[in-house]
């Protein structure tokens, strides 16, 4: 479905290179159907030796002749980029933004009408190709759109299709969950120091049993609770440690990380939409 594509990636930063290795890895895209274009032209032209992609001079450049246009730039950015060269991409081409928080709606007045827009939510997991991914349709995408922008995340990690409204949630949850993991591995291994473990071997063991107990969940498909009791004995560790968690509103917090998350999301989204409405 990919493969006779032409990408055309603006913004070469992290999240672009991770979608461009997985695309040219799996070989799904062959590299020089890639062109890529950023702010520091220096930094492209070290990318694309690197990846054996194309630079592009400038984003115009970029887009031009593309059938699918990664826009993967920050918030704050993608809007004047689509000020930019929103006009300049190709009519037919398939537009997919990663921008945490600007809506399709926004990006849709911005372009050519009638454009197809998907909008993305994958996280820093893509670096590792274990992103957890959601996309959701503009007014003019297809569902066919959609086979073709999961066929792309899937080459990074896991992806799901969600309704619009609910990718501020995403956002919330995945979007930023990675930083809540590092920062519950850092205590872990905080933890770990505390009790005698030498700060590599307490890191490497945090860090592998928050790997290994997510995979346990993915691969049976069980319940978190159901795999939590397996591990609590009566009187045991597990359950004296659970307990101290609880008391400590462990659960809370998470919630209430996300809430917080995918307010501000929504507020970014808010933002965009006075923007292109000025």
């Amino acid at each position: 479905m990919l493969t006779d594509r032409r990408f055309a990636f603006v913004g070469a930063g992290n999240m672009a290179e991770a979608l461009i290795r997985g695309l040219i890895a799996s070989g799904a895209v062959p590299a020089s159907h890639i062109t890529a274009s950023g702010r520091r032209k220096d930094r492209i032209e070290r990318t694309a030796e690197r990846l054996g992609i194309t630079a592009a001079h400038d984003n115009a450049q970029c887009v031009a002749g593309a059938d699918v246009v990664m826009l993967c730039v920050k918030p704050q950015v993608l809007r004047p980029v689509l000020d930019q060269v929103g006009r300049d991409i190709p009519r037919e081409a398939l537009v997919i933004s990663v921008a945490a928080g600007i809506g399709t709606a926004a990006m849709e007045a911005q372009l050519a009408p009638g454009q197809r827009v998907v909008r993305a939510m994958p996280n820093t997991g893509a670096l590792v190709r274990q992103s957890a991914t959601a996309i959701s349709a503009g007014s003019s995408a297809t569902e066919h759109d959609l086979e073709v922008a999961k066929e792309i995340f899937d080459r990074v990690g896991r992806t799901v299709v969600v309704d619009e409204v609910h990718l501020d949630a995403v956002t919330g949850l995945s979007g930023s969950g990675p930083a809540y993991i590092f920062l519950i591995i850092d205590a872990l291994a905080d933890a770990g120091v505390k009790v005698g473990l030498s700060r590599d071997v307490a890191l490497e063991l945090a860090a592998q049993t928050v790997m290994g107990s997510a995979q346990l969940l993915l691969q049976t498909g069980e319940h978190p609770g159901k795999l939590k009791d397996q591990v609590t004995s009566p009187g045991g560790t597990a359950i004296a440690g659970l307990h101290t968690l609880e008391a400590g509103g462990l659960r809370t917090t998470l919630i209430t990380a996300v809430e917080t998350a995918t307010r501000r999301s929504k507020e970014l989204g808010e933002a965009a939409a006075a923007y292109v409405h000025k």
